[in-house]
C-alpha cells in the first residue's frame, strides 16, 4: 500500500499523540478517516487541524467510542460503514491506550482491568469488528500499537508497570499470530506490530482524566501520600518535600515527559506509515526502541536487574 489516496482508515485513541499524528498524515495524503476517542475535545481538535490539510473531497468522521468496550466498538464499526458508505476499510490502526495499573500487588484492581481493556481488549475487539471489512477490501493492513513494554515488561529495576505491560506483550503476541494466520486465510490482509519508545505523547494527562484520577493541582492528600511512598521506595527522602513540591514533581514529570522526547506523535506516525508502506510486520519507533530492544535480546536473562539499566543508559550516552 504505497498510496494512501482514496483509502479508508480507522484510527482509535486519535485524539492526541501518536494518533493525531496517524490522522494528520493521512488526510492530507488524501485518504479518508474515521477517528475515534473518549476524550471528544481532544478529537475535535484532531478533526480541524485534518480539515486544514485535507483535500474538499476527504471524508473525515468523528466517533465517540471506549474500545474497552465491546457493544461501542460494534456501533461504532456500523457507524463507519455507514457513515463512509462503504462496505470496506484498507487500514485499521488499534492506537488507544493508556498507562496506569502499575502494581497488580498492592494497586487496585479496577484501575488495572480498566488499563489491561483499553490496551489489550481494545485491540482484539475492535480487529474482530473491522475483520469482515478488512477482508472485503483488495488490500488491507491491521496495525497494533504495542510498545517497548511489550518486550521489556517495566520501566525499570524499581518501577512497576504491570497492566500496561501485560497488556502490549499480549498485543505483541496477537500481532505475530496473525501473521501467518492472515497469510493462510486472507493473504491481501497484512498485519504490523508498532513498539514506540518514549514519545512526546499526553498519555500521562489522558491516563488521569480516564482513570478519573486528579492532575497534581488537585491531588487529594491520599493521592500525595501514595507519592510520597512512592518516591521513598525510590530512595528519594520526602521529609523536607512539602505537598505542593510533590505536585510540582509531578507536574514537571509530566511536562518533560512530552516536551523532552526524542520523537513527536506527529514525527512517530510518519515512521509508522514508513513501515506500512514498506510491509514491515515489526515497526520499531526511535532510537531508544531500537537500542533497548537488542539490549534485552543480547541479555534476557539479566533484563530486570538493576545492573541491565545502568549498562543501557551509560552505553546509550556513550553512543
Amino acid at each position: 500500500m504505497k498510496d494512501f489516496n482514496g483509502r479508508i482508515a480507522v484510527i482509535t485513541g486519535a485524539g492526541t499523540g501518536i494518533g493525531r499524528g496517524l490522522a494528520s498524515h493521512l488526510t492530507s495524503m488524501g485518504c479518508h478517516v474515521a477517528i475515534c476517542d473518549v476524550i471528544l475535545e481532544n478529537m475535535e481538535e484532531t478533526r480541524r487541524i485534518c480539515e486544514k490539510k485535507a483535500p474538499a473531497d476527504t471524508v473525515i468522521t468523528t466517533h465517540e467510542c471506549d474500545v474497552a468496550d465491546e457493544s461501542q466498538v460494534i456501533t461504532f464499526c456500523e457507524a463507519v460503514r455507514d457513515q463512509h458508505q462503504t462496505d470496506h476499510i484498507n487500514l485499521l490502526f488499534n492506537n488507544a491506550g493508556i498507562g496506569g495499573g502499575a502494581s497488580f500487588v498492592t494497586g487496585e484492581r479496577a484501575e488495572w482491568e480498566r488499563t489491561f481493556g483499553i490496551d489489550w481488549f481494545g485491540v482484539y475487539y475492535c480487529t474482530r469488528a473491522f475483520m469482515p471489512l478488512l477482508i472485503a477490501s483488495k488490500e488491507g493492513h491491521i496495525i497494533n500499537t504495542s510498545s517497548v513494554n511489550g518486550f521489556w515488561a517495566c520501566l525499570g529495576p524499581a518501577v512497576t508497570h504491570t497492566a500496561y505491560s501485560t497488556a502490549k506483550f499480549a498485543v505483541k503476541g496477537f500481532s505475530e499470530s496473525l501473521l501467518v494466520d492472515l497469510r493462510m486465510n486472507a493473504p491481501h490482509v497484512n498485519v504490523s506490530v508498532v513498539m514506540p519508545g518514549h514519545i512526546g505523547t499526553s498519555i500521562i494527562a489522558n491516563t488521569h482524566k480516564i482513570l478519573d484520577a486528579n492532575l497534581p493541582a488537585e491531588m487529594t492528600s491520599e493521592e500525595l501520600a501514595s507519592r510520597r511512598e512512592w518516591l521513598e521506595k525510590q530512595e528519594i527522602p520526602t521529609e523536607d518535600i512539602s505537598d505542593d513540591d510533590i505536585r510540582s514533581l509531578i507536574q514537571q514529570h509530566m511536562d518533560d515527559f512530552t516536551n523532552n522526547a526524542p520523537l513527536s506523535g506527529e514525527e512517530a506516525a510518519g515512521i509508522i506509515l514508513n513501515g506500512v508502506r514498506n510491509k514491515q510486520w515489526r515497526i520499531l519507533v526511535g532510537d531508544d526502541a531500537h537500542r533497548l530492544d537488542l539490549a534485552v535480546r543480547e541479555n534476557p536473562e539479566n533484563a530486570y536487574d538493576s545492573s541491565f539499566l545502568d549498562n543501557f543508559l551509560t552505553k546509550q550516552d556513550k553512543e
